[in-house]
């Protein structure tokens, strides 16, 4: 296939747009285990409720799309705290901490189809879904969904956004110092439990979020979140454990990377080039592309 420039703007424009999605959610997924070294493999499934939670607003109550943000986010983040005090506290002190990434995985796991199933209860099996702002928008020969620009702009805002409170605010230089030196960071007086149950809230709500994002766009099920949850994991690894802008980054040139593939060859191909760049960067630079 000749690749002009239409087909180039396509591209760029598409893979803006998924890598925005996919940096959002990884930057959860990052802060949850670049910090407290848990996987939770349930982190999707945060983003499927996000969008069925604004599906359910909209479609029942009439409630801007954009203004769901303002309710499953802080929503989510309580949420988190509750998890993290209940659930995941236990697993970071004491003897438990031997064996963190084994038993939050397995806990993740249970976590994981908890919620698939009350989401099967509430929502059944059958595809949900709306319209909003899919109004084309035609420029220099090409068409690109409203919904979906705006959906791009506001997760890359969010994301840059909280890279930016990360760098510069009090909160962010002691997540960042707990990442770097988490002993050292404990002997200067930074409060480890409550940073952690802060991140865990957090990157919870920045599924959500990315849910209530990705509902305006696609049709939702009650599984939609476990393989949001792998790409997040695929962005960590090439960003590198713990670097926020590398995931920032990773996000936008995985979108970049499906969307060339699905343009120039098949969908097929979507899945498999992301996993062979991840198998490159593996073999290449294990500490991933931005990693130290």
């Amino acid at each position: 296939m000749t690749l002009s420039p239409t087909l180039l703007l396509d591209v760029v424009v598409g893979g803006l747009t998924t890598g925005g999605i996919y940096a959002l959610v990884a930057l959860g997924l990052n802060l949850q285990y670049g910090l407290m070294r848990v996987l939770n493999v349930a982190h999707g499934e945060f983003l499927m409720l996000g969008a069925y939670a604004t599906y359910s607003l909209h479609t029942g109550w009439g409630v801007n799309p954009l203004l769901t943000l303002l309710i499953t986010g802080p929503t989510a983040f309580a949420v988190g705290l509750a998890l993290h005090r209940l659930l995941y506290a236990r697993l970071l002190t004491g003897e438990a901490r031997e064996a963190l990434e084994s038993r939050s995985l397995l806990l993740s796991f249970g976590l994981m189809f908890v919620l698939q199933n009350a989401a099967l209860l509430l929502w059944s099996a059958d595809l949900k879904g709306y319209s909003y702002l899919a109004i084309p928008l035609h420029w220099l020969g090409t068409v690109f969904p409203a919904n979906r620009l705006l959906a791009a702009a506001i997760a890359l805002s969010l994301g840059v956004a909280f890279y930016v409170y990360l760098r510069w605010s009090l909160t962010g230089k002691a997540v960042r110092a707990l990442m770097q030196e988490p002993e050292g960071a404990q002997l200067v007086g930074i409060r480890t439990t409550q940073i952690h149950g802060l991140c865990f809230g957090a990157g919870i709500a920045m599924s959500a979020v990315t849910g209530s994002l990705v509902s305006m766009l696609f049709e939702l099920t009650p599984f939609m979140g476990l393989p949001y949850t792998v790409t997040a994991l695929v962005v960590v690894i090439l960003g590198g454990l713990g670097n926020m802008m590398g995931c920032l980054l990773a996000g936008l040139l995985l979108g970049l990377v499906e969307t060339a593939g699905v343009y120039l060859a098949s969908s097929d191909i979507r899945l498999i080039s992301s996993y062979a760049v991840l198998s490159l960067i593996l073999v290449l630079k294990p500490s991933g592309l931005f990693g130290r």
